[in-house]
């Protein structure tokens, strides 16, 4: 069966996990590029929410009555591996699709420093992915997949994304999550589909476009 086809985003999930010795890890690409889109849009109070870190923003949106569409900024505080939990409670409760859904996250099959932008699909191992699958019973979600590359030598991968970054590698991982919100913030303009388009074509120049 085909996937379902994305819809206006109305939720943004970044995935982490909650703690200052989390912090600065590649598995907390999603928290930070949320963290940019909430600096973007001026974010000053995030409540606690279905075990959850909660924002809501309104962008200009003609079709939308009133001219505006409120989008829920989301950080699940319940540790990677049980985002789903709380992503799919407050789906429920702000009555938003899979295809309404769009979640950010580190993926160790993409360069580091590249994002991509992907409309459905598996969880690839993907321990977050995998559970909210498995919470929201639908693989139809849209995800921002900010790259940090395979772990190398024989290093452990969870030893790689669990590792504090230091200095310039930290700086560039940061860039990495703040392009990773730009292509979230296209996706919420103007679509998933004109996202892909537009961020994955550049996936080669490493996001310099």
């Amino acid at each position: 069966m085909a996937a379902a086809q994305p819809l206006k985003i109305r939720m943004v999930a970044g995935l982490g996990n909650p703690g200052d010795e989390y912090a600065e890890t590649r598995h907390n690409a999603g928290f930070k590029a949320i963290d940019e889109l909430a600096r973007q849009a001026g974010v000053t109070y995030w409540k606690n929410q279905a075990g959850a870190e909660v924002a809501l923003i309104n962008i200009n949106d003609p079709e939308e009555e009133g001219g505006k569409r409120q989008i829920v900024l989301v950080k699940p505080q319940s540790y990677m591996n049980t985002s789903g939990g709380p992503i799919s409670k407050l789906c429920r409760e702000y009555k938003i699709k899979a295809e309404e859904l769009l979640v950010i996250h580190d993926e160790l099959d993409i360069p580091a420093g590249d994002v991509r932008v992907k409309a459905g699909g598996g969880h690839a191992g993907h321990n977050g992915l995998r559970s909210i699958i498995d919470k929201m019973g639908s693989r139809d979600f849209s995800r921002i997949r900010t790259g940090i590359g395979n772990p190398p030598g024989k290093m452990a991968v969870a030893d790689y994304v669990l590792k504090q970054l230091r200095t310039r590698e930290a700086e560039d991982f940061q860039d990495t999550c703040a392009r990773a919100a730009d292509a979230a913030g296209l996706a919420i303009v103007h679509g998933v589909v004109y996202a892909r388009d537009h961020v994955n074509g550049s996936a080669s120049a490493n996001g310099k476009h």
